[in-house]
């Protein structure tokens, strides 16, 4: 393999040389939200499922708690998306640690971050993994140094950019504040605020004790979880919340409901059936988009990259006489074909140099991720292998099916294309962007055994308008 490689690199072969039907329903929020947090769970690094079993713990604490049908409706949805702003603060977290980040955040999630004993053993272990002795100390000095703004800074940043995606994706200021909120502890020594008490959002306290739970549950079973739970009542959990949650944790199908097959079905139906959320074809478009953001949030390199490469696949399905519809849905799965890489640490993703053979297979892992998380949405069905789909080659030598010629669909060769295009075009790590002219030349080399010649030159028509009218 060449020293520059996939993720946002000029894949080797450059480097020789310098359909979706229409849904027609109208669908439930609740299923897509759910289905898509399980990228969520992949950028937390935590086991698949993570999200909806937390909505699954939080929605029981909440009924025993009595909350009304709307107070209900918003804690559902800050239980689902509650990770919505993780990636955000993935890149400087591998930038203070130097480590797998993935690592880093799953094995955070039980730490006591207000237990020093917890906390050193935690930076101990975790920072510098590899590196000499002297970058080593370096780092923990840094950390001990900095550790309170540091650890303010990645909170904040994770937490206020959930708030604002779930602002864009329709929610009120119900379910921002209690993602934002969601560090917080009761006796006031969370992040990011330092709120106390009934000053906590309710759903923000909820969230994170079903949290903490599905953590130490999935660890080391449900006494676990109620140790770790008693053990935090009064400094980071609500005393009242905490009541509740060892009420409903008596129950053996309160437990069972967090394993085994139909998690999801299970989860939808805790939706307050008052408030159920359906949704059209526009708010499905406003949800990729969203999404397309969280993506492009995980890696400093790849800002806007989504979206780049969803609007060159429909200028050059409009060249090639796209219907409308067939559009509508190539923009989607060009938005969306990298959700997988939700799950590549950055330090394989913004590594500068050559990755290694185990690095480059870990990031040819992002393309079936893809798949099995968009198969997930039963209305992104024939929309997972198209963008699953988008590292594979004419020629049959890509990955990861090796699919070949008319194998490959023709939405997907498109966002392949464009894919490609925005990768050279585009600022890494390791180099500056490289001129529209120079970037066409070098994928010409390829036609037909890497690019679709087809897509090329719609690609070449409208390439030179598309890059002028980028911010």
């Amino acid at each position: 393999m060449n020293a520059i490689a996939e993720h946002a690199r000029i894949p080797d072969w450059l480097m020789r040389e310098a359909t979706p039907a229409r849904t027609g329903a109208r669908l439930r929020l609740s299923e897509i939200i759910g289905a898509l947090s399980y990228a969520l769970d992949l950028t937390e690094g935590q086991p698949p499922g993570h999200c909806l079993r937390g909505c699954w713990i939080g929605m029981h604490i909440g009924q025993m708690l009595g909350l009304d049908a709307d107070a209900l409706s918003d804690l559902y949805y800050t239980l689902l998306l509650k990770d919505t702003g993780c990636s955000s603060n993935a890149a400087r977290l591998w930038e203070l640690y130097g480590g797998d980040e993935l690592i880093t955040k799953r094995d955070f999630k039980q730490v006591d971050s207000q237990s020093l004993l917890q906390l050193a053993r935690f930076v101990l272990r975790h920072a510098g993994p590899g590196e000499d002795l002297r970058a080593r100390l370096r780092r923990l000095f840094n950390l001990y140094r900095n550790g309170e703004a540091l650890a303010t800074e990645l909170v904040h940043t994770r937490c206020e950019r959930g708030a604002d995606i779930v602002r864009r994706l329709g929610f009120g200021e119900a379910v921002a504040a209690g993602i934002f909120s969601l560090d917080e502890h009761w006796n006031g020594k969370g992040r990011p605020q330092g709120l106390r008490g009934t000053a906590i959002p309710m759903h923000a306290r909820i969230a994170l004790l079903a949290q903490v739970v599905d953590v130490f549950n999935t660890v080391g079973g449900e006494r676990s979880a109620c140790a770790e739970v008693r053990r935090r009542v009064g400094s980071w959990f609500d005393p009242q919340v905490c009541r509740a949650f060892f009420a409903v944790s008596r129950s053996a199908p309160f437990w069972a409901g967090l394993r085994g097959q139909g998690l999801e079905e299970r989860v939808w139906a805790l939706e307050p059936a008052a408030r159920t959320v359906l949704i059209d074809e526009d708010r499905l478009d406003s949800i990729a988009e969203a999404f397309a953001d969280i993506i492009d949030a995980k890696s400093n390199f790849t800002y806007g990259h989504s979206q780049r490469v969803a609007r060159y696949a429909d200028a050059i399905a409009v060249e090639l006489g796209m219907s409308a519809p067939r559009r509508r849905w190539l923009r989607r799965g060009a938005l969306l074909h990298d959700i997988g890489k939700l799950g590549v640490s950055n330090g394989i993703l913004d590594k500068p140099g050559r990755l290694d053979a185990e690095e480059w297979e870990s990031v040819k892992k992002h393309a079936r991720f893809t798949e099995d998380i968009l198969l997930r949405v039963r209305v992104f069905g024939e929309l997972a292998p198209i963008a699953g789909a988008h590292h594979e080659r004419p020629d049959g030598t890509g990955y990861p099916k090796r699919l070949a010629g008319q194998a490959i669909s023709l939405e997907t060769r498109i966002i392949t294309v464009t894919d490609i295009f925005d990768a050279i075009t585009a600022a890494r790590p390791y180099r500056g962007a490289i001129p529209v002219e120079q970037a066409l030349a070098m994928m010409e080399r390829e036609r037909d055994t890497a690019v679709d010649g087809q897509c090329l030159d719609a690609l070449t028509k409208t390439a030179p308008w598309l890059t002028a009218a980028t911010p």
